[in-house]
């Protein structure tokens, strides 16, 4: 089945018995249901314009599949509508929000916390740099040149000070170049980006917290896309230490809606000091009174927000928490394998080259040439047919003044490079088919 559709036996099941629990008289809708089948149905002709994201054949930008459960209980909490800023709108999602986020937060080895979940990453950053600014307000906020770049649009929406830091060859923060801006001594917060979303590239954290003890400051981890990549066992030893460190930082931003299966929009904040809870204080005259426990409004810059988004999140950490060796981790396992798998194909092919060793799994590579320019032509040449072949990849920019010891000539300021990000499980045995798909498009 090309779309995955047992979900809705699955969402009919639980709308009965969500029904069950009211007690109230009938409210009868006069619904033009014949007109409501022809709009669904255009919707749905119109949907038809779009790359199929939902299989492995796409394998190139950052989009993974909501799990079965999670589409399910996300639709089925979409029939109350709950909304997580207050207790009021949210009876039953916002505990399961703080389940769910004290989960994230015990996965990174926190036991105390402060955390609610998001629309997204942006959010979840917007909200890390705020707190961060709040601290030190006059302080600058530093982060690498491979960094997502809302942190720096971020900065100067909140209108703080921003600066970039020089990146090595695969794409992580240079510490010789972080330490040469943290000895001006008006550095406030670092962000270390725990799986760029270019290169899938993971800063130093281990020495970047050795630098925190000589010139202190706060340590954000940008891990929107990365951070459960901290579950698994098949990464490079260096890369599992960078990950084993996530307990020292300060603030954690993680996507389930990227990794964690769950539909958009789903991100999430976590300050491992609680009392940062202190720099949201606020007052509502009709909000925060159904009870007397702190409501995720109080704690958010966000006020609306959908609570489906925790009830979707509560029932996938129920069937596959995210735990080491568990399921869930042993599926984000399969995509890691499936980036490995896919660089030793590249290495040893005559047609390609891998760019570098996929730290998490995201794979980047280039078509073999004699000169940069005209390898990125070759590059968007391939790219184009790959999609008439049905094969979906995305494009990457690769500044040539990282490239070492170059078989080909430099001519551009930048190389054009393919890249996927091998993010389905289903990846890892679609290698074969992917790679047939490849060399057809030469």
């Amino acid at each position: 089945m090309k779309l995955e559709r047992e979900s809705i036996e699955l969402l009919l099941k639980a709308l009965e018995k969500l029904e069950d629990g009211f007690d109230l008289p009938e409210v009868r809708h006069d619904f033009d249901h014949k007109k409501m089948e022809e709009v669904i149905i255009a919707a749905a002709e119109r949907m038809q314009n779009n790359y199929p994201y939902f299989h492995p054949l796409f394998a190139g930008q950052m989009l993974k599949p909501p799990h079965p459960i999670a589409k399910a209980a996300y639709m089925m909490a979409m029939w109350i509508n709950p909304n997580n800023h207050a207790m009021d709108g949210s009876k039953a999602s916002s505990p399961m929000e703080k389940e769910v986020v004290s989960d994230l937060a015990k996965m990174f080895g926190w036991s105390q916390h402060l955390g609610h979940l998001t629309g997204g990453g942006t959010m979840a950053n917007l909200e890390a740099l705020w707190v961060a600014g709040n601290i030190h307000p006059d302080k600058t906020i530093v982060a690498s040149d491979q960094a997502h770049y809302t942190h720096e649009r971020i900065s100067e929406v909140l209108k703080l000070k921003f600066s970039k830091v020089a990146t090595d060859e695969s794409g992580r923060i240079e510490i010789s170049a972080l330490e040469e801006k943290l000895k001006g001594g008006n550095v406030g917060t670092v962000v270390c980006t725990m799986g760029t979303t270019g290169l899938g590239s993971v800063d130093p954290l281990k020495e970047v917290l050795e630098l925190q003890e000589k010139y202190s400051f706060r340590i954000h981890a940008d891990a929107a896309y990365g951070g459960y990549f901290r579950l698994l066992d098949n990464l490079e030893p260096e890369t599992i230490e960078k990950y084993a460190h996530l307990d020292s930082v300060d603030s954690i931003v993680i996507d389930p809606h990227k990794q964690g299966l769950q539909p958009y929009g789903c991100g999430c904040i976590l300050f491992k000091n609680p009392e940062v809870a202190q720099c949201y204080i606020h007052d509502s005259p009709y909000t925060y009174f159904t009870s007397d426990d702190l409501h995720l409004g109080e704690i958010s810059l966000e006020c609306s927000r959908a609570g489906a988004s925790a009830v979707g999140l509560w029932a996938t950490h129920q069937l596959m928490p995210p735990i080491k060796n568990g399921t869930f981790a042993k599926d984000l396992a399969k995509s890691r394998n499936a980036a490995l798998k896919f660089f030793n194909k590249l290495y040893y092919s005559d047609h390609f080259f891998p760019l570098l060793k996929p730290e998490t799994d995201i794979v980047v590579w280039g078509i073999e040439g004699k000169k940069t320019s005209e390898m990125s032509d070759q590059a968007t040449a391939f790219f184009k047919k790959a999609e008439k072949n049905k094969l979906y990849l995305s494009l990457y920019k690769y500044p040539t003044s990282k490239i070492k010891n170059s078989k080909f000539a430099i001519d551009s300021e930048y190389l054009t490079c393919l890249r996927s990000s091998l993010m389905k499980p289903e990846h890892d045995n679609w290698l074969e088919e992917i790679w047939t798909r490849m060399l057809a498009s030469i």
